[in-house]
């Protein structure tokens, strides 16, 4: 079995799903080498250049912008935080491929076929919560959604199949560009809705309702003991109630319509130097295709 370890983004993050149709289309103008589908891949390699270029360069402008903030006094929105990865439970998460302990992990699996080219078979990844620390205190980071670019990629082969695994890793050092909730466990109790879920939970054991508010034993609650067990229930919700006011509050990371979810171990630095050279790249591609575009376009 051969082993190799690389560094680098994900290919499922948005430069890396560009860069991947661009490719495409110049194989398939080269394959069919034809002046119209030279043109037509030409101008569509040209448009995803234009907006990798612009991808890129927000993805830089909000690393760069953006201040970093201390998770306990973290205002309430779009927000930067770095600190140290953790599981959130004792059992870390464990990625199926090579069974290494982490806290978010994807991979593919690919088959070589007898044309000696490769078909994607099992790709996957995880959205279970981990913890993030920064000494002030911790919030919980879901990364649902999320574009993760991670250093740790494992790649290797074996026999006719190729394996690719990127993780983020218990004390990893990881940075988060994000929607920063916080929330109490008493946010948004109903007292009224949980005392008619609780006695609708206790009439659907007839038996025990009767044993426990059937003063008079005559096999039905009369007005006077149906509203002792409305009183108990309510008693009941409330104590439930004052035990919730007094849990911590719950910090939380999650993705938010319309902006960058960005998670990574990379350091923002190197982050913002490699957007920029992505956006160097993709200008380059989109002026060196508008030239090919000219070129085929005299052809004509």
């Amino acid at each position: 079995m051969a082993f190799t370890t690389s560094f680098g983004f994900p290919g499922r993050s948005l430069h890396g799903l560009l860069a991947t149709a661009q490719l495409l289309l110049l194989a398939a103008a080269w394959h069919l080498h034809r002046r119209e589908v030279w043109l037509a891949c030409l101008g569509l390699i040209a448009v995803l250049a234009l907006l990798a270029w612009m991808g890129a360069l927000r993805r830089r402008r909000a690393v760069t912008g953006m201040p970093t903030s201390r998770i306990a006094s973290a205002a309430q929105g779009y927000v930067e935080l770095q600190g140290t990865g953790r599981p959130l439970d004792i059992n870390p998460l464990q990625s199926p491929l090579s069974g290494m302990a982490c806290l978010w992990y994807r991979y593919q699996v690919e088959r070589q076929t007898g044309d000696n080219k490769w078909e994607l078979v099992e790709q996957a990844q995880s959205d279970t919560s981990f913890v993030l620390d920064d000494g002030s205190d911790w919030c919980l980071v879901d990364p649902e959604g999320a574009e993760v670019l991670t250093r740790h990629c494992k790649r290797w082969n074996d026999g006719s199949y190729r394996y690719v695994e990127w993780t983020l890793q218990g004390q990893d050092r990881i940075y988060v560009l994000g929607n920063f909730l916080t929330r109490h466990p008493s946010q948004g109790l109903d007292a009224g809705a949980d005392v008619r879920e609780l006695l609708a939970q206790w009439k659907q054991d007839q038996a025990g309702l009767l044993r426990r508010f059937d003063l008079d034993h005559d096999g039905q609650l009369d007005q006077r003991e149906w509203e002792l067990a409305r009183r108990l229930a309510r008693g009941e919700i409330e104590q439930r109630h004052r035990a919730l006011r007094l849990q911590p509050e719950l910090h939380l990371v999650r993705g938010a319509p319309s902006s960058l979810y960005l998670i990574s171990n990379h350091d923002p630095h190197e982050l913002a130097r490699r957007f920029l050279g992505l956006a160097g790249l993709q200008l380059g591609i989109f002026l060196l295709a508008l030239g090919w575009l000219a070129w085929w376009w005299q052809r004509l």
